[in-house]
């Protein structure tokens, strides 16, 4: 399974990318928790790290190692919109439970969980410790301009086996741009504002539509550039799995970006322009 569609949400958890079955080689579960105001959620994990990313709605996070280690700690968060505010992620080793009261609007959150057999400290990032740049400004003629979101990566979590951030993609221009692949499998969920919306994507060769809610697998070497539909803002949480001896970052030359298209980057003056007509 390279991409599949989604209906709404059920009400509770949603597996979208399962450890087994056609997905295994993604080395990550993936799913979104929807619970009504008041509903409360637990889980824990024996031999895996979990990653909780609100996307919208108010809860009150408790998390404890239950192994040795201190008591409960709890934490509030809220998010009135995914496109407009930075996300608060909750990062927790394996062996940790964590149990989430919604508030009186209710909550969403993506899940994931990987293998990790490393013990760490369990850490709530906040939306103004998520780091967020507006890449592609100034490159391109402005086609590419788009708002990353980056949780953490090995600069800020590097005990973790996962890198997790999110991509608001302006409308009528593109993402994931120039065109690039890595070694790491990525995991890519969207969501359209409004709804309706959609965007284009190419997983090497094979272009598909993406519509509000879908998920996208992206495995070794797959290129995979985005452009959003004009009027439609996009954005996409991407969830990548470094591989052991292979960290996703800078150390291992990654993302990899296509040769023939690295030109893009360079001077405007280079690209095509139509001439003025009256």
């Amino acid at each position: 399974m390279q991409f599949h569609h989604r209906p709404p949400f059920n009400h509770g958890y949603t597996s979208l990318v399962p450890r087994s079955g056609a997905t295994a080689d993604m080395l990550t579960e993936f799913g979104v928790l929807t619970l009504l105001g008041g509903e409360s959620w637990e889980q824990s994990r024996d031999t895996e790290e979990q990653c909780w990313l609100l996307a919208r709605g108010s809860a009150k996070l408790v998390w404890c190692v239950y192994a040795a280690g201190p008591g409960p700690v709890m934490g509030a968060v809220s998010r009135p919109d995914l496109f407009d505010y930075s996300p608060w992620c909750l990062s927790v080793p394996k062996r940790t439970k964590v149990s989430i009261i919604a508030g009186k609007g209710g909550a969403e959150f993506y899940y994931c969980a990987t293998d990790n057999p490393k013990s760490f400290v369990a850490r709530l990032f906040t939306p103004e410790e998520c780091r967020s740049e507006f890449r592609g400004e100034g490159t391109m003629r402005e086609t590419s301009t788009r708002i990353v979101r980056t949780c953490f990566d090995d600069t800020n979590r590097s005990e973790s086996n996962l890198v997790i951030g999110e991509v608001i993609g302006v409308p009528g221009k593109w993402s994931s741009y120039p065109p690039h692949h890595h070694l790491q499998p990525e995991i890519y969920h969207y969501r359209f504002l409004p709804e309706q919306g959609f965007g284009l994507t190419a997983i090497g060769d094979t272009p598909y539509i993406i519509r509000d809610r879908d998920t996208m697998l992206i495995r070794e070497g797959e290129v995979h550039p985005h452009v959003t539909a004009p009027g439609y803002a996009m954005w996409y949480l991407w969830v990548i799995r470094h591989l052991d001896g292979a960290h996703y970052g800078p150390a291992t030359n990654t993302p990899v970006f296509v040769k023939e298209h690295e030109w893009v980057t360079g001077p405007e003056d280079n690209i095509w322009q139509p001439k003025n007509h009256k």
